[in-house]
């Protein structure tokens, strides 16, 4: 029943400021009233996404209020229990068709992109264009490199950017997901490219968040600034 409260809970306090009189006047002032209505605005964001657009705010403001002021709750828990599990149950068959669509939409992006002048698929899938040559070295699975990038989905949206936060990073080859990892070996330092990351080779159908739907091929400009070199590292922090 924990989760099932929980989850009660978080429908509750999120959709409660839908089923609100536009006109009424909400105070923000104090921090407990920030963070509520932090609150309701992240989860009804998370909520939306779900596609639970046919709550009943009516209900929901009836069940704070019986929570709130200690009544007899309307409705018993098995009765509870079973609405909750309807509701994930859509939710799954939901972001199933969803990966399902991605996944197809994926896959016929790649065979368009494939066709274009300058874009090399490799043996893996990975899909690469050279945006600006350089004569660096190369880097290998055992080194670190710095980088600037930028990761779009397929219709342009942009999901992270070291680029827009104006400042590079630095990661291991090995650390990445597999399409950078293959990508990165490809490069010379002071190179550009633009890969066109099959899901498979990025996070496949476990999204690490919400704005990277589940199945996504993933577009990166990337740019290899440098090698970084063990040994002037270990020589700076001594």
């Amino acid at each position: 029943m924990k989760q099932h409260r929980l989850a009660a809970a978080v429908a509750l306090v999120s959709l409660v400021l839908a089923g609100c009189d536009s006109q009424t006047s909400v105070e923000l002032k104090t921090p407990a009233q920030k963070a509520s209505y932090g609150i309701g605005l992240n989860m009804g964001k998370s909520l939306a996404q779900e596609g639970m657009d046919d709550l009943d705010s009516k209900a929901v403001a009836q069940g704070i209020e019986d929570a709130v002021g200690k009544k007899e709750q309307k409705l018993k828990d098995d009765e509870l229990v079973e609405a909750f599990a309807a509701l994930q149950k859509r939710a799954e068959e939901r972001m199933a068709k969803m990966s399902e669509e991605s996944a197809a939409a994926g896959k016929k992006f790649l065979e368009e992109n494939a066709k274009k002048p300058g874009v090399v698929t490799t043996a893996s899938g990975l899909q690469y264009e050279v945006v600006k040559k350089a004569d660096g070295p190369q880097p290998k699975p055992t080194d670190v490199v710095t980088v600037h990038y930028t990761g779009k989905l397929t219709n342009g949206t942009t999901f992270d950017s070291s680029v827009d936060r104006g400042s590079p990073i630095d990661l291991p080859v090995s650390g990445v997901i597999p399409g950078w990892v293959e990508g990165l070996q490809l490069m010379h330092v002071g190179e550009k490219y633009k890969l066109y990351i099959p899901s498979d080779l990025a996070y496949g159908a476990q999204s690490p968040s919400p704005a990277i739907p589940a199945n996504s091929v993933l577009v990166f400009d990337l740019e290899l600034l440098a090698i970084k070199d063990p040994a002037k590292e270990d020589a700076a922090a001594k």
